[in-house]
């Protein structure tokens, strides 16, 4: 497998960073610690915290634009129906030399497995309540950039 490692590495983060509870308060703190890293670090990006079937935080930087918007809508309907972060589904995807087209027949123009879209989970629980995206930079530093975050908080 040309990805192996890589995705081994992202299915270890997803089991990893998983939470003991999620509320409304916490996706708000988890957006804005997001925001926080974006703006020390002047990125460009939108970041979209949801759950229980709604937005609770939303932002879009300066030097973003609507289609980022539209980024997040479709990366975060790979998380919801694949229950994978969107970048390992992508990585999954290329190892395997097939589109999500092809893969699981559905249109890239409303599911796009590219990087930035991660999901949340209770510890302990195997279904996704809600994901936190970043949309703006490549796919693996939208990744990246939750990731780290979320590494962050829930050592705390």
């Amino acid at each position: 497998m040309k990805h192996g490692k890589l995705i081994e590495q992202l299915i270890d983060q997803e089991d990893r960073l998983s939470f003991p509870t999620f509320n409304h308060d916490r996706a708000i703190e988890v957006g804005l610690a997001i925001y926080r890293t974006a703006k020390e670090q002047q990125l460009a990006v939108t970041i979209d915290v949801s759950a229980f079937g709604q937005t609770i935080f939303h932002v879009a930087m300066p030097g973003t634009a609507p289609d980022n918007d539209r980024w997040i809508d479709r990366k975060r309907a790979v998380v919801h129906r694949l229950q994978k972060s969107s970048y390992r589904v992508g990585r999954e995807l290329d190892a395997e030399g097939l589109s999500i087209e092809e893969r699981y027949f559905v249109s890239g123009m409303e599911f796009s497995p590219h990087g930035g879209c991660f999901p949340v989970r209770l510890k302990g629980s195997t279904g996704v309540i809600g994901t936190i995206t970043v949309s703006g930079l490549t796919q693996d530093e939208d990744h990246q950039l939750v990731v780290s975050v979320l590494e962050q908080l829930l050592q705390e």
